[in-house]
């Protein structure tokens, strides 16, 4: 963990500690983590760092001290069995006077610049809306919270965009507990309710059993929208992308590509499987096998690029001639000279003002047809008319389709 331990004096008396994490930036907007029933954990802590990697000035609070100050609490059976307890004989009311001090104390630090935001968890789930509800914080967001539907008199008073995510089987927000709040938020012109279908409450935690990644992950994206448009700080991904992709494939040049990724980064080639993950497995692979594989002539035919809060999906043709082993692309087949185009497609994910990781996607056996290695008869698989297509969407359609003939004439 990169951050330290500083104090928040509460509104009355007395003081409270809160782990502060910050940007590398040097300063950026405020954010607060509310705590699940667990205290100031590993979790928090991960999660706190990660946002000041976003660029984001964060205070998690510690929110059970007027019971016992420094809780920390894992989870397995006894600790769960102490967390509950401490769930028990929380008091609502002074939590969230605590919050409104820990937003006080973010705004009052010098590295703060801007709005200030509030994320939390479980317990903190429920106490982002009510934050909202009560205090002049800029934007909330709540994971999984509990007993929502307790408190759906104070939603008219949340006025700041308010975000929640729901897992479809949560036993601690069922079914007919979910609607009630989605409905109470209908009206809401900036809230935004998602539910992720299949998923258990906790389902963003990576050391409970109930983690589910990839619902994880879609949940961390769309926070970041919000967080990015409401709060900032607002980067120039496409310039950020430019960048990278000249060191890769105009000046080759693998010392100054690493520094526009964070320090741990991966990249994975789907079809092949190809790239790394961690700093130094990745820039072994850019030095040896990627930077110097891409042949003499390649050259990228942009086709489109959006762009994001978080990420930019770049479709374009990649074009090259077979005149090296090409590892990453076509890894163990020697040269055949032959030229290929292909369409690729790379989903690109920054955090902060870095590369986070890289997914490239493209058909591999339409280059293996191109150079000649798969013979396409029989198969519906096509060579460089996939490319050409990509471009000129005028050229012929279906023509690996056997039956396309047989619905000519047929009433549409």
């Amino acid at each position: 963990m990169s951050g330290q331990t500083i104090q928040v004096a509460a509104r009355d008396g007395g003081s409270f500690s809160a782990y502060l994490a910050k940007p590398a930036q040097g300063s950026g907007p405020g954010l607060v983590l509310l705590q699940e029933i667990f205290g100031i954990n590993g979790f928090m802590k991960a999660m706190a760092d990660r946002y000041a990697e976003e660029g984001y000035v964060v205070l998690v609070p510690d929110l059970f001290w007027r019971m016992k100050p420094g809780v920390v609490l894992g989870y397995g059976d006894a600790d769960f069995a102490q967390a509950l307890d401490y769930h028990d004989r929380f008091d609502e009311k002074l939590a969230i006077d605590d919050v409104a001090a820990t937003l006080d104390a973010v705004r009052a630090l010098p590295e703060q610049a801007g709005k200030v935001g509030v994320i939390g968890y479980c317990l903190g789930g429920r106490l982002a809306m009510l934050t909202a509800a009560r205090t002049d914080v800029d934007c909330a967001i709540s994971y999984y919270g509990v007993n929502l539907q307790n408190h759906l008199d104070e939603a008219a008073t949340v006025r700041c965009p308010m975000m929640f995510h729901f897992p479809e089987n949560d036993a601690f927000c069922p079914a007919d507990a979910r609607e009630r709040i989605i409905a109470a938020f209908a009206s809401h012109p900036a809230a935004e309710c998602y539910v992720y279908p299949g998923c258990d409450h906790a389902f963003a935690t990576p050391e409970r059993p109930q983690f589910d990644k990839p619902a994880a992950l879609m949940a961390y994206s769309r926070t970041m929208a919000m967080l990015r448009k409401v709060l900032g700080p607002v980067h120039d991904l496409n310039e950020l992308w430019e960048k990278h992709c000249y060191y890769e494939f105009a000046t080759r040049d693998v010392d100054a590509i690493m520094p526009t990724m964070v320090a741990q980064p991966y990249v994975n080639h789907v079809p092949t499987m190809t790239g790394g993950v961690g700093h130094d497995q990745l820039k072994r692979f850019y030095k040896y096998h990627f930077v110097d594989s891409n042949p003499a002539d390649t050259r990228l035919i942009p086709i489109s690029r959006t762009i994001g809060a978080d990420r930019i999906v770049d479709e374009f043709v990649f074009c090259a001639t077979h005149d090296r082993e090409i590892d990453w692309l076509l890894p163990g087949l020697a040269p055949t000279g032959k030229y290929f185009e292909v369409p690729m497609l790379a989903v690109v994910c920054f955090r902060g003002d870095k590369l986070y990781n890289e997914h490239i996607y493209w058909d591999q056996a339409s280059v293996l047809v191109q150079i000649g290695v798969l013979d396409p008869a029989g198969l519906p698989v096509a060579g460089i008319q996939t490319a050409k297509k990509m471009i000129d969407e005028t050229l012929p359609s279906n023509t690996l389709m056997p039956n396309w003939a047989s619905s000519e004439g047929k009433p549409i």
